[in-house]
């Protein structure tokens, strides 16, 4: 995973209901931003629509 955060500062076009801040104060990303995005980060992310499996590394799309 990466750690570069340095292009999230300049999108600051983020709709209300694109993320929310998790109980430890990190941002968790929607289904609906990921949607916008467009495309899957392999990240094993909470609300991923892409159905990414971090586990077995793979892809299984629900859109």
């Amino acid at each position: 995973m990466s750690d570069d955060l340095s292009g999230f500062s300049s999108k600051p076009n983020l709709d209300p209901e694109d993320f929310y801040y998790s109980d430890e104060g990190y941002i968790v990303f929607t289904e609906a931003y990921h949607l916008k995005r467009g495309h899957c980060c392999q990240s094993g992310c909470r609300h991923c629509p892409y159905g990414f499996n971090k586990k077995k590394k793979r892809q299984h799309k629900k859109y």
